[in-house]
């Protein structure tokens, strides 16, 4: 599992913020939780020849 965190800043126009938080909300999500998921799924697309930690690898679970 993940061992530490490390701030990641972004810059983001106000109304697709809103929009976003409104969204995340309403998935009862937070905008961090959502933010990590999609950054695993972008690492796991696009990882290529990379050897990824097996925390980080595709699961075979339904719905992650």
């Amino acid at each position: 599992m993940e061992k530490r965190t490390a701030r990641l800043t972004l810059l983001i126009d106000p109304l697709k913020k809103q929009i976003f938080e409104e969204i995340c909300a309403a998935h009862d999500l937070t905008p961090s939780q959502v933010v990590r998921k999609l950054i695993r799924q972008y690492i796991i697309d696009n990882a290529g020849n990379r050897e990824l930690p097996e925390w980080l690898k595709p699961s075979s679970k339904a719905g992650d």
